[in-house]
């Protein structure tokens, strides 16, 4: 078959371990037999990332927002360990929380689910997506060890005179300190992307957080919602859709009794706890997309799991792995079907479709990797290596589009 063409590149963002590894086999056996593949190429490896002091990792981003649709490979947030392990200069930062304060994104994460895989839920029926504000809370904090008696102060002194002072805790002996910050311009482009990606799906929209305890902190980003929903009120009621605001633990005990379907909007904290409560709850971790949406409609696609440490030293040794690749398929997929709309391209639009359509057959056949085998139930499941199950996939891939 004629491979199919592309018009503008995507940014392609290659990361570290064993999905590196994996990002090369799928686009080997998935990508470049059928497409034309056009990428402007960041390598985000940890190596590369220490090479450039992570300029590199800016690059991307700014490229990011420039061709409006990205997709990116998992990467090592180092810590002290991988610092001595990759001889690092510095302890680098989140790469994603770089590429997300840049874009001003949000991240929906919605679980990939397939008849033979039922929720641990027994009430589940449909996928939640659990939409993430990326930025700030806990990710931006400043901390500050106690180590004798003492006042800990927040104080705010603003350009035009403001001055507020409040004593935090009165220390009598050893503790430890945090204070945390975000902007009303994230928190709105927050609510922007959740509003407008409800629209998109046509899926009502929960929002939750703790203004009871939290008035100012919580209660702000309870204000914004409220009043960027306002914007937004006429096209939910003409989609049958709602916004619905309830207290993070009203809304977790909600969730185990719904029948999900809808978007569930969290601050940065809560998305990260309760995204891989819902991936796993659903399957794994591996089945589980990420979408980074900014308000202006730019998009950066990958998958919600790390790096696969343990299957990458594996990997090293020469030993045959049976990682799960699908959350990374389906990062290209979701990129390829996004840049085929945006440049009006039919047949690009079509791959992306099959491409999610072969995992599927191949899954629905039963042949899956280790972490999926134990989970399956109605079928008698083969385990393949990661390269078996691409190659499977590629067979009814090829199929599907007639090569």
């Amino acid at each position: 078959m004629e491979k199919i063409k592309m018009l503008t590149p995507l940014v392609e963002m290659d990361g570290d371990e064993m999905t590196r590894i994996l990002w090369k086999m799928i686009k080997d056996e998935l990508i470049l037999p059928f497409v034309d593949l056009k990428t402007e190429y960041y390598d985000l490896g940890l190596p590369n990332r220490d090479k450039t002091n992570d300029q590199v990792t800016v690059d991307s981003a700014n490229a990011a927002k420039r061709l409006g649709v990205a997709v990116k490979c998992a990467t090592i947030t180092p810590n002290a360990q991988r610092v001595t392990e990759y001889n690092l200069h510095e302890m680098w930062k989140s790469p994603n929380g770089t590429i997300r304060a840049m874009m001003d994104g949000t991240v929906f994460r919605t679980p990939i689910t397939i008849p033979s895989i039922h929720p641990a839920v027994k009430f589940w029926k449909k996928p939640i997506t659990i939409a993430r504000h990326a930025y700030g809370d806990v990710y931006r904090d400043v901390e500050i060890v106690a180590n004798e008696p003492g006042t800990a102060k927040l104080v705010f002194d603003g350009v035009n005179g403001q001055h507020e002072e409040v004593v935090v805790h009165e220390f009598k002996g050893p503790g430890v300190v945090l204070a945390q910050h975000n902007l009303d311009k994230s928190i709105r482009s927050f609510a922007h992307s959740c509003f407008q990606y409800a629209l998109s799906l046509k899926q009502t929209i929960w929002f939750a957080t703790k203004d009871t305890i939290s008035k100012k902190y919580d209660g702000r980003f309870k204000a914004i919602f409220d009043e960027v929903f306002q914007e937004y009120k006429d096209k939910f009621e003409a989609a049958g859709i709602e916004y619905f605001y309830t207290l993070i633990d009203d809304a977790v005990a909600r969730v185990m009794r719904s029948e999900g379907g809808f978007i569930w909007a969290c601050k940065n904290y809560d998305g990260d706890v309760m995204s891989d409560m819902v991936s796993t709850a659903f399957g794994s971790l591996a089945m589980m997309t990420s979408v980074l949406v900014s308000p202006d409609g730019k998009y950066e696609y990958e998958a919600a799991h790390g790096t696969v440490t343990r299957h990458y030293y594996k990997y090293l040794k020469g030993e045959e792995t049976s990682t799960n690749p699908i959350a990374t398929i389906f990062a290209w997929s979701g990129a390829f079907r996004k840049r085929g709309e945006m440049d009006n391209l039919p047949e690009l639009v079509n791959y992306a479709d099959q491409l999610e359509g072969a995992c599927f057959d191949t899954l629905n056949e039963g042949l899956a990797t280790k972490d999926l085998v134990n989970l399956m139930e109605g079928i008698t499941p083969k385990c393949l290596t990661s390269a078996e199950f691409l190659a499977a996939i590629r067979e009814r891939l090829a199929k599907r589009l007639g090569a």
